[in-house]
């Protein structure tokens, strides 16, 4: 009989009375801490020299820093991601349309972004084997309404690069690519923040570059990237000369010191992460209804976040595993579910027929990942998968006598 550390027997599952494998949550949110000397040393700087905002010597060294990671002549950092990615929508979104085209099935409030850019989000379906955004299917959603294409990254490799360039040159439709999921990864050899007009990053504390919060845009476009330092600072471009309409979404030096200190983290944290993917990868080959999504070591990756695909012969529902996992402290989560053309916006959207998103949406989890997850919690993790996938029918059972009582 399978079973797993305190766990004999079904009655001993958290969810139906027995005691939590985790005291302490494991989730899946990167929340990866820099070395807090290296912090405080570059916090220093702009501390002594009593400039704490308004693009100052720290920020610069951030942007020039990134600049020269991504291969691009221009970083424009922001307060958050939120606003670099509406001020870069609204830099380029063509004048007179009123439609973006982007897929369903990517980060759940990516319509809600869109929506403050006064734009409609028209959702197009994604590719089965990547879930990304594909050429083939963004196409049909383009029409003379069409203001902009915004091809998100999903969280394992990348999306067609090279098919969406084609599509907005052949249409003259700007693309923006949002690749908040794929900092310091390549696409083809090349590293991502070269590509489209623009390209959007996120330097949320869950993500790879920790800034406590932050965002920034890479370009290759001079027009673009000084019309986003506008923007970001009410609109000056000097002393009571404003020269477009801008707001407050200035990256302030606290911080670009710890965004710096992340990036000096970057090589390490990167072969941890990949150590505990390559972990998973071997330990999920004892269970081979749960597929997991498997990045391509041909190209650079950050194996940040562990994706895998609950198959047809998976003996439980997804919200019966996750309702398990949950009550023994493994905070896992669906991939982007439902998706957005499902949800009630206070908004307009446009969706045609999108079966395969929905199918898609149905059947992935994000498993326990990030700095606050070792290897130990990961086995144990797989060992209560293989725990329940030889319980399914007790476990089945179980739920249904809760359900009646």
């Amino acid at each position: 009989m399978s079973k797993v550390s305190g766990k004999f027997g079904v009655s001993d599952l958290a969810r139906f009375g027995g005691e939590k494998m985790f005291g302490r949550v494991r989730g899946t949110p990167n929340l990866v801490r820099p070395n807090v000397e290296q912090f405080l040393t570059y916090s220093r700087e702009f501390f002594e020299a009593r400039r704490y905002t308004n693009a100052g010597p720290l920020v610069r060294r951030l942007e020039a820093r990134l600049a020269h990671m991504h291969g691009v002549k221009y970083c424009i950092a922001f307060a958050n991601a939120f606003w670099a990615i509406v001020m870069t929508i609204r830099s380029l979104a063509l004048e007179g349309r009123s439609e973006l085209v982007m897929p369903s099935l990517t980060y759940r409030r990516l319509a809600d972004i869109v929506s403050w850019t006064g734009l409609t989000p028209h959702f197009c379906e994604v590719n089965k084997d990547t879930l990304a955004m594909d050429p083939k299917f963004a196409v049909k959603a383009v029409n003379e309404r069409t203001a902009l294409l915004l091809a998100p990254h999903p969280i394992v490799n990348n999306c067609d690069v090279a098919g969406m360039e084609e599509l907005s040159a052949k249409t003259k439709i700007p693309l923006v690519f949002d690749s908040v999921e794929s900092a310091m990864e390549t696409y083809r050899g090349t590293m991502i923040g070269g590509f489209g007009r623009a390209e959007c990053f996120s330097m949320h504390s869950s993500k790879l570059i920790n800034g406590f919060e932050g965002g920034y845009v890479t370009t290759n476009d001079a027009v673009l990237a000084e019309r986003l330092g506008y923007v970001r600072g009410f609109g000056f471009a000097a002393e009571d000369r404003v020269v477009a309409l801008g707001l407050n979404a200035k990256l302030n030096e606290v911080h670009a010191a710890m965004a710096l200190a992340a990036i000096d983290d970057l090589p390490a944290q990167i072969e941890r992460n990949r150590a505990k993917y390559v972990l998973y990868r071997e330990l999920l080959r004892g269970i081979p209804e749960i597929r997991l999504l498997e990045f391509d070591d041909n190209e650079k990756r950050c194996y940040k976040t562990i994706v895998v695909e609950l198959l047809n012969s998976w003996p439980l529902s997804r919200g019966r595993t996750i309702d398990i996992l949950h009550a023994e402290g493994a905070l896992v989560r669906p991939y982007y579910s439902p998706p957005q053309h499902l949800k009630k916006m206070a908004y307009e959207t446009i969706a045609e027929d999108l079966s395969e998103t929905e199918r898609l949406a149905e059947r992935f989890l994000l498993l326990p990942c990030g700095a606050h997850v070792d290897e130990d919690d990961i086995s144990q993790v797989v060992d209560l998968l293989a725990f329940l996938r030889s319980r399914a029918a007790e476990i089945g059972s179980a739920f249904d006598r809760a359900a009646l009582a």
